[in-house]
Parts: C-alpha cells; structure tokens; sequence
C-alpha cells in the first residue's frame, strides 16, 4: 500500500511525547515547543525542499491535509484552488480564533548548499523556472502544523474554536487567476463559523533570532502594481525624425514619477514608493520600436494618499506622453492589490502582553511602518487582526550582511521556529480565556 505523504515524511523521524499536563492547568509552553521543535523542523525541510508557485501547492496542501486529519481535526480542502482549512472546536463555547501561514514558493533558484536545498522547477508566465521557498511561508506551515498538533491534544479545554488557515498564493495569483487571502475572503473562509480574531506571523531574515517586531494600527503598505504602455511610431534608427520614440518619451515619464514623492507628497505625514521595475521595448541598434511597456508597484499608507499617487502617475504619463506625440494608456491596479496591513489597537494592547510572557518583554520590539505588503490585510479588514515579525537572523550575522527575502542566498536560522509556535500557542489561549463567555 501506498504511505502518505506524512507517513512517509515520518518514518525515519523519533516522535517523542509531549509532556503530560494536569486538566485545567495551564500549558507549559516551553515543554510543549521542546516537544515538537524536532517535527517542526523536520516538516519546514520537507516543505522548503519542494517548494511549490502560487496556487500550485498541490503538495503541501496534501501533507497539511494529512496532519491535521491524523489529529482528528475537520478539514476542507481545495478552498482558494489548494488552500487547507482545518476546524478544531474546543470542549467549551468562546471565540473562534483563526490562525493563518501561507503556502507558495516563488520563482528564485536556490544558491546554497544545504542538505535540503530546493531544486524544483515549476512553470512562471509560460517559462520553466527555479522554484525556491525564499520569503519563508514554508517556516510559517511548518510552525502551524505544530500548533495544531499542541492545540488538538488540549481540546477540552479550550474554550472556543480554532480554524487553522493555510492560504494558497500570498505572493500573488498567476495572471488570469484569482487567488490568496481575497478569493478566501471571498469563499467565506471567515465565516461558518464566524471569525472572532486573526493572528499571523512572518519570518524575517534580518532581524535577529529571539525577537519579535509589532506595530499597532497601520504596519506594512498597501500595494498595487501597474502598467504604462506608450506607443510611438516606428522609425530607422538613422532617421528619429521619421518616427515618435517610445523610449525617450518613456525615459521621460519615468523621470517624472520621481517628483510624484519628492514634491507632489506630504512625507512627514506618511512614506510612499512609486517604482518602475520592468523597461522593456525594442529589438535592435537601429531600429526605433512602436512602443515601450513599463511596469511598476505603489506602496501608500492612507486612502487619500493611494488615490494622489493614482492620480499624479495618469497625469505625468499621459501629459508626457501628449507633448511627445505619443499613445498612452496606464492600468492601475494592472493584476494585483492588496490594502495595508492594520493591526487592531485593542488587540495589539493584549497581543503584545502575550508575546511579552513567551519571548521576554525586552525582545518584543515595536517595528516602524514597512514599505513591504501582505496580503494578511485582506482578512484584517474583515476582523480584528494581529500581525507579527519573527526574527530568523542567526546572532553572529550583521544585519547587513543577511540575505533579504526573495534573493537566491535567503537563509533562516531554524533555531528561532518555536518561539513562533510559542507566541501563536499564547496568543490563542490568552485570547479565548480572556473572551470566553461567563460561566453563570
């Protein structure tokens, strides 16, 4: 007979017990995370070694599936394309708490010699590309699976419901898909049963290992990418004056993007970024192309703020473009958007004691605002939510000597994992015993 994937996965692996615990107590964290942390480990190698694009998780969604059934969790599958939801219900009424980790890999070849080094090759727009977990989602499943372990084997006394949410295509759906935490959004991930509070948390390279970061209401950007496509006029490239050239006039716009945050936005108030990070038109020396298509992604803090830099890109590009002779048609969004990332207050008041009690007061660091985006935001808008930053920086590396996400060199210290588990275990039980209703 054919084993699963777990079963597979485990054979070889000691499972050593977790420690008993006397009913009513409350959990010793530090005994359950040693308990679990060789497991842990084990699934994030599994995973990082078959990393898989955005929804495309065929795989990991089978080795989450399989674990949480094994523990007598409910799950459904399929949600969101290859999403995995799982439904723990507590022995008494409370809250229910969802708990999510994202899944994908992305299109990075992995440069390193690690015993579990990915060499997976997946599709990415057409072409066969390297596939490496190098933003981490794969230490976010890892650290979820055992969480749930923990928290099945504490059913009858959780006061409340756990949905464990394991979400497809954080990294964005492939062109022509939906997917991510807006199309579970859409499914109703959140409902049936009604989610009370949303936790995540996200593993970062370049913050040192034992640390949590946080940051109460707006956190990380919100993020839309967009197109500008000019269309000139062909010409040889011994007579411009025979034709309108998209790339001068393309050079021009980009040029002018530049002012939208050095002097059209209020920076005290706020940061913005306006990129352009693909130029792309022509074949050859000496030939004048007909158009330029130009790429680029905006990352805002506020609403106003989205809707000036929405605004200045149309005018400066299509102005431009209008005193060079040239079409210009810009899409934003073009695929893609996700809102800021919003840490409720009240809930981060609460959620920072919590950490504070399984990390160490001194290692729970408020974190200034991040350019980077998340699409976490989608369920924070629909719930009180709770976003935190994970250290994964091995202490005897310079910050600036860290590889950052998304690069070929990206490298996490495995050692830091359980304080992951530790602070989804503490944010869960303190939420559900500070909610759960009285008992008359």
């Amino acid at each position: 007979m054919r084993r699963t994937l777990l079963a597979a996965m485990l054979c070889t692996l000691a499972l050593p017990a977790l420690p008993d615990r006397v009913v009513g107590q409350d959990p010793d964290l530090d005994a359950l995370a040693d308990g679990l942390e060789a497991r842990v480990i084990e699934w994030r190698r599994d995973i990082h070694q078959h990393p898989e694009l955005s929804n495309r998780e065929f795989r990991t969604a089978e080795l989450v599936a399989e674990h949480l059934q094994s523990l007598g969790i409910s799950v459904t599958t399929g949600v969101a394309h290859t999403g995995v939801v799982g439904l723990l219900e507590g022995g008494s009424p409370g809250p229910v708490v969802a708990l999510r980790a994202d899944m994908d890999g992305l299109p990075v070849p992995e440069r390193n010699d690690l015993s579990f080094r990915s060499r997976a090759i997946g599709e990415y727009k057409g072409e066969e590309v390297p596939v490496m977990h190098a933003c981490g989602h794969d230490t976010h499943v890892a650290i979820l699976m055992g969480v749930a372990e923990a928290l099945s084997g504490m059913r009858d006394e959780l006061s409340g419901t756990v949905k464990f949410i394991f979400q497809p295509a954080e990294e964005g759906p492939p062109e022509g898909e939906e997917g991510g935490a807006e199309l579970m959004t859409k499914e109703g991930v959140l409902a049936n049963p009604d989610v009370d509070a949303a936790f995540a948390l996200h593993i970062a390279a370049q913050q040192d290992v034992g640390t949590v970061t946080y940051r109460s209401g707006p956190m990380m950007a919100s993020v839309q990418d967009y197109r500008i496509l000019v269309r000139g006029r062909q010409a040889h490239g011994a007579a411009p004056w025979a034709g309108v050239d998209p790339i001068v006039t393309a050079s021009q716009i980009v040029v002018g993007l530049q002012t939208i945050v050095s002097r059209t936005l209020d920076i005290t108030d706020n940061p913005a970024i306006v990129t352009i990070g693909k130029f792309e038109g022509g074949v050859r020396s000496n030939i004048i192309p007909e158009e330029v298509e130009m790429l680029g992604t905006i990352r805002t803090f506020a609403p106003e703020q989205t809707e000036l830099v929405h605004r200045r890109i149309r005018e400066i590009a299509t102005n431009i473009g209008e005193a060079a002779g040239a079409e210009v048609t810009v899409d934003i969004p073009h695929t893609m958007t996700y809102p800021v990332t919003y840490n409720d207050p009240d809930l981060t008041g609460t959620s920072i004691e919590s950490l504070a009690r399984v990390a160490g007061s001194a290692n729970v660091i408020e974190s200034p605002l991040i350019t980077g985006a998340e699409d976490f935001s989608y369920f924070a808008e629909e719930v009180p939510g709770f976003y935190f930053f994970l250290g994964g920086k091995p202490l005897d590396i310079a910050k600036e000597d860290a590889a950052s996400h998304h690069t070929p060199d990206f490298y996490i210290d495995e050692s830091g994992l359980m304080l992951g588990f530790k602070g989804l275990m503490a944010l869960t039980l303190d939420y559900m015993k500070a909610n759960a209703p009285l008992v008359p």
